[in-house]
């Protein structure tokens, strides 16, 4: 069992490498992301820029529009800093860094003592310091986008309702800040405390994307900036990113809601080999020992494993759906 144990383990591991390291290549979703983002994000625009005299609004727009693009173009990487605060988590980069190198010696050790060897133990350490705290990071990440974007267009039509009856954009602001669940809340509150020590309204909005990454806030932070810059009916331009907002999460409930049954299916078929494995030890255990008594046996467990990642990695690519 103490054998069986550590095999399990080992597979785990490099299940966690591959998901970590290998996934984002296949799949593609670093060039989604990087195409996503040359789309969607934007950047900061220049204090103090006077409005033209005598321009027309559209021509303000595009002018506005075209200098976010290039600027973006000319943006780096996202931080480790920033990743870590998109998570929703407090932690600086120095305590993050300590923690995953924790995590990475104590896998180094755990395994070390239980007899598995110097580089099964060393390939654990390598995926509990670099995939295990990044996996974290990420799944931090993405639950905390979804409940963004699940209050979201509530609070746009609060900024809605406040405008068309009469109050200031600031006072909607601070009205979601005070009364909006979390992480509406504190992020619209970043952006009163943005506001209120200096930064341009338009600017403290376009922040929002930086913190929290979704297509969604993008749209917001553009619809205020424009305008800002070049006027315009702010209740119409917010109604109708409403709108899109709404049936966007609307689209996404539907595709999720007609994916299940295929990831169903892909749940009980990544887990059948688990399973029967399982099965015969107990009713045969000398017919499947072979697999961690002979070195052959080794060899086979190593390439089931590594093939039942990449088709696990396949199968979730084929039923997951962006839009």
């Amino acid at each position: 069992m103490q054998t069986l144990a550590v095999f399990f383990l080992v597979t785990v591991a490099i299940g966690g490498v591959g998901w970590a390291f290998v996934y984002p290549i296949l799949s593609g979703q670093r060039r989604v992301e990087q195409r996503r983002e040359s789309v969607a994000r934007t950047v900061p625009a220049r204090r103090g820029e006077a409005r033209a005299a005598g321009k027309p609004r559209r021509d303000q727009i595009e002018e506005t529009l075209k200098e976010l693009d290039a600027r973006h173009r000319a943006s780096k990487r996202v931080s480790l800093a920033v990743r870590i605060s998109q998570a929703g988590l407090t932690w600086s980069k120095q305590r993050f860094i300590l923690t995953a190198a924790g995590l990475g010696i104590a896998g180094f050790i755990a395994f070390l003592f239980t007899g598995a060897g110097l580089f099964p133990s060393l390939g654990v350490a390598f995926a509990a310091a670099f995939g295990l705290p990044f996996w974290i990071l990420s799944f931090l990440k993405k639950r905390r986008e979804a409940k963004f974007l699940n209050a979201f267009p509530d609070a746009v039509d609060v900024v809605v309702r406040g405008i068309k009856s009469g109050l200031p954009l600031m006072d909607c602001l601070k009205i979601i800040a005070g009364d909006a669940p979390e992480p509406v809340k504190s992020e619209f509150r970043s952006i009163v405390e943005s506001q209120t020590i200096g930064v341009p309204l338009g600017e403290a909005c376009l922040k929002l994307y930086e913190r929290m990454p979704v297509a969604e806030a993008n749209f917001f932070g553009i619809t205020i900036l424009i305008q800002q810059k070049a006027g315009g009916n702010l209740s119409e331009a917010l109604g109708n990113l409403s709108r899109v907002l709404r049936d966007r999460k609307r689209m996404k409930s539907k595709i999720q809601s007609m994916s299940m049954e295929a990831k169903a299916s892909g749940a009980i078929i990544g887990s059948l080999p688990v399973v029967v494995m399982t099965l015969v030890y107990f009713t045969s255990p000398d017919y499947i020992s072979l697999l961690w008594t002979h070195q052959l046996g080794h060899l086979l467990l190593a390439g089931s494993a590594i093939w039942m990642s990449f088709g696990v990695l396949v199968m979730r690519k084929m039923i997951n759906f962006d839009f």
